[in-house]
C-alpha cells in the first residue's frame, strides 16, 4: 500500500506498508517501524520471528530514505524470548541437539549485532514484558521508550538455563552488580528500575507510549543523516578504546565529518541564526 502523507519534515512523504505473518513494516516518512506480529507467543524469538528481523534489518542496512527505525511488539508483551516449545521439539541427534542450539544461538547472535552496524538508530518500544532474549532485545537497542507497566528480566535461572546470551547486552547497558543480580535471581525490574540504571531512556504512560516513541523518532530524524550515521558508527567503535585512543579516533571522525558541505551549511546557518538548508536528509 502506497500513499502520500505529510510529515514532520515539510514535504510529502511516502508511506510504505509491508506485511507478513510474523513481522509487519511500515515506513513513514523516514522512519521505519518493525512490528513483531506473532502474540499469541508473546513475539518469541521464534526461527521464523530472527529471519525475518535479520531479512529487515539487511534491507535497512541498504536504505538511504530511511532515518530511524522503530521496533515495537503487538499483543501482551513486547517479546518473551526464545521460543522454548520449538526449541524443545528440535530433532534429537547423536549430539542431543547441540548443533541445532549453536547454528540458533549464532542466528540470534548475528541479528542482535546487526542492530548497532545499522546506520539508522533503533529505538525499541517495549511494553508488558521483556524477557530473557527479549530483554536482551531491548539492551541491543540504541534507545528504549516504554510504559510504566513494562517488567524487564533475564529469567532464565528459574528454568535452569542460565541467560549467557542475553548477559552480554544487558551487562553493557547497566552496572554490572545489578545485571549479575537479575540473572542470578531470576526477578524482573519495574520500568522505573530499568530507566535509572540505563536499560531505557523514557518511562511513559501506557496511552502515551506511540506517541512518546514516535516524538523521540521524529527528532533523531529531523536531524542530517548522514552526521547520525557518522555518528553512530563512531558511538559503538569508541566506546571499546582506551581514552587516548577514543579520543584520536574520533578527532578523526570530526574532521572527516566536518568536510561534509551540509555541516558547513549547517554551522553556517547557526551563525546566521536561519535553518539549515540541507542538500540531503
Amino acid at each position: 500500500m502506497f500513499c502520500l502523507r505529510f510529515g514532520a519534515y515539510g514535504a510529502a512523504k511516502q508511506e510504505k506498508t509491508m506485511t507478513s505473518d510474523t513481522l509487519l513494516r511500515n515506513d513513514a516518512g523516514a522512519i521505519a517501524t518493525l512490528t513483531m506480529n506473532t502474540p499469541n507467543t508473546l513475539n518469541a524469538l521464534s526461527e521464523d520471528m530472527l529471519d525475518a528481523l535479520q531479512s529487515q534489518f539487511d534491507s535497512l542496512m541498504q536504505d538511504k530514505t530511511i532515518r530511524v527505525v522503530i521496533l515495537r511488539g503487538t499483543g501482551k508483551a513486547f517479546c518473551a524470548g526464545h521460543n522454548l516449545k520449538e526449541m524443545t521439539a528440535v530433532r534429537q541427534d547423536d549430539d542431543g541437539g547441540k548443533q541445532y542450539f549453536l547454528d540458533l544461538f549464532a542466528k540470534c547472535t548475528k541479528m542482535m549485532t546487526t542492530i548497532p552496524k545499522l546506520p539508522q538508530p533503533v529505538i525499541c518500544q517495549p511494553h508488558g514484558l521483556a524477557t530473557a532474549a527479549g530483554c536482551q532485545l531491548v539492551a541491543s537497542c540504541d534507545m528504549a521508550v516504554t510504559d510504566e507497566q513494562t517488567k524487564f528480566g533475564v529469567n532464565g535461572v528459574n528454568i535452569g538455563l542460565f541467560c549467557s546470551t542475553p548477559m552480554v547486552a544487558l551487562s553493557r547497558n547497566i552496572p554490572r552488580k545489578h545485571a549479575f543480580e537479575m540473572l542470578t535471581t531470576g526477578t524482573f525490574i519495574s520500568a522505573s528500575k530499568a530507566q535509572d540504571l540505563g536499560l531505557v531512556n523514557r518511562v511513559v504512560p501506557p496511552d502515551a507510549l506511540d506517541a512518546a516513541t514516535q516524538e523521540l523518532a521524529e527528532l533523531v530524524a529531523s536531524k542530517l543523516g548522514a552526521a547520525v550515521k557518522i555518528g553512530k558508527q563512531a558511538f559503538y567503535e569508541q566506546i571499546q578504546m582506551p581514552l587516548d585512543q577514543a579520543y584520536d579516533f574520533t578527532g578523526a571522525v570530526m574532521a572527516e565529518n566536518m568536510m561534509l558541505t551540509d555541516t558547513e551549511e549547517g554551522i553556517a546557518a547557526f551563525l546566521e541564526k536561519r535553518p539549515p538548508n540541507w542538500s540531503q536528509t
